[in-house]
């Protein structure tokens, strides 16, 4: 008896308490009438065209996000940035800090000349009760939640940051968020390898995910969606960090193809996807003979893996001699591009640089390389080719497709190939003039 009461004993005390929940009961309603009011549905306007654009329109009333990303990439700016538009739009803004002190955000606010005005409140706060009654009494349209791991919930034997304490004040914030029509947002940190810290509920808890990505050695930040309920994924916005915070950048083909040589052997421009918007960028290749025993193969943005079924391609099919060769590959401004539409591109800036031949710069190759040596089609070609001819760009390489006319850019020769052979020989052909 006395160890049944001891094992007792210390399984509840092992057990965590969860947040109590008020129990509601609720009539079920017809899907009709939810349907018809769906479409009024207005958005919230953030003011930043990239984020809107992403979003697919803007801030979804009663929804939970998630924003995550490295340690000083630039979170809490575009936080506070996004803040400070909503608020001088109007909107009531609550931005909760668990990590920062009122006076270091004040400072922040300074040096990016930002101000909410009388609708943006900010509050130092960490333990979830206060900052739900404060919420209550507040009744923002939009929270931001910066970071969810310095939350915690008093009723839980669990420290800050841990997967119990981060798993129930998410759920906090998500009661909170559908109840209403506040908008909530939360800060995240990420672990080592990228993905986000806490329990992989997390993001299945919440409506969209963001990552907000970037480096040390580039000024740009891309902001791209990974999830969203309410609109298409993988999208990307572009922004600039400067010493005023972060700046949109419109044109994304222009700006990663800025600077780039247009007589240099082992480069090739290539037009990828990021959900529904085209982008041109620059490959660069360097094949030189290996110094050692084993020859090195580098990749940057692009897939190491795919990078070697590339380099087996090339030297079975076109029996370039890759083996004893050093080969290193990488797309210019740090972009990494997962589609493998940009196999073409690949294979033909690797080629170009073997050969020491220059491609013709004003071509766009898109194409997925398949084992054999031949070319898959690709989805979006339209957009594709709108986005190559508006940058100027004359040529357009890309496996047979059967297009209509009227859907074919003028000044833009389409140029269609079966295989990867036949892609260069166009590709080393007389040049057609630049971009």
């Amino acid at each position: 008896m006395v160890q049944k009461t001891i094992a007792a004993s210390a399984h509840s005390t092992s057990m965590p308490h969860r947040i109590p929940v008020a129990q509601h009961s609720q009539e079920p309603v017809l899907l009709s009438s939810v349907a018809e009011s769906a479409p009024g549905l207005t958005r919230l306007k953030t003011g930043i065209g990239e984020l809107d654009g992403i979003l697919g329109g803007g801030l979804v009333p009663g929804s939970l996000l998630l924003l995550g990303g490295d340690p000083g990439i630039g979170k809490s700016t575009l936080m506070l940035q996004l803040a400070a538009s909503l608020a001088q739009a109007g909107a009531n803004v609550l931005y909760l800090s668990g990590e920062e002190s009122a006076s270091q955000i004040g400072m922040r606010a300074s040096r990016l000349a930002v101000d909410g005005a009388d609708r943006l409140h900010l509050l130092t706060e960490t333990c979830f009760e206060s900052v739900e009654q404060a919420v209550l009494q507040q009744n923002p349209d939009l929270l931001i939640v910066d970071s969810i791991q310095t939350v915690y919930v008093s009723a839980l034997d669990a420290v800050p940051g841990s997967i119990a304490q981060v798993r129930e004040s998410s759920a906090g914030f998500l009661r909170l968020a559908k109840s209403g029509t506040m908008t909530v947002i939360l800060v995240g940190h990420v672990t080592k390898d990228g993905s986000l810290a806490g329990p992989r509920i997390l993001e299945h808890m919440v409506d969209t995910v963001l990552y907000f990505e970037g480096d040390g050695n580039h000024t740009h930040r891309i902001l791209r969606v990974v999830k969203n309920r309410f609109g298409s994924t993988n999208e990307i916005g572009l922004f600039q960090m400067r010493g005023d915070g972060l700046r949109e950048v419109g044109d994304l083909s222009g700006y990663f193809l800025a600077g780039r040589s247009v007589d240099s052997p082992g480069t090739a421009v290539i037009c990828t996807m990021e959900g529904t918007r085209p982008l041109l960028v620059e490959v660069q290749a360097l094949v030189a003979p290996a110094g050692y025993g084993t020859a090195q193969r580098v990749s940057t943005g692009y897939d190491s893996r795919r990078l070697a079924i590339m380099l087996a391609i090339l030297e079975k099919r076109l029996g370039l001699p890759l083996s004893s060769q050093d080969v290193f590959v990488s797309l210019a401004g740090g972009l990494r591009v997962y589609e493998p539409a940009a196999d073409l591109g690949i294979c033909l800036g690797i080629f170009s640089s073997l050969k020491d031949k220059v491609l013709d710069p004003g071509t766009v190759f898109v194409g997925e390389v398949g084992l054999s040596g031949e070319l898959r089609s690709v989805s979006h070609l339209e957009v594709r080719l709108k986005e190559a001819a508006k940058l100027g760009f004359t040529r357009f390489v890309c496996p047979n497709v059967d297009l209509e006319e009227e859907i074919r850019p003028k000044g833009l020769e389409i140029t269609c190939c079966d295989r990867l052979a036949q892609a260069v020989a166009c590709a080393v052909s007389e040049k057609k003039g630049g971009a």
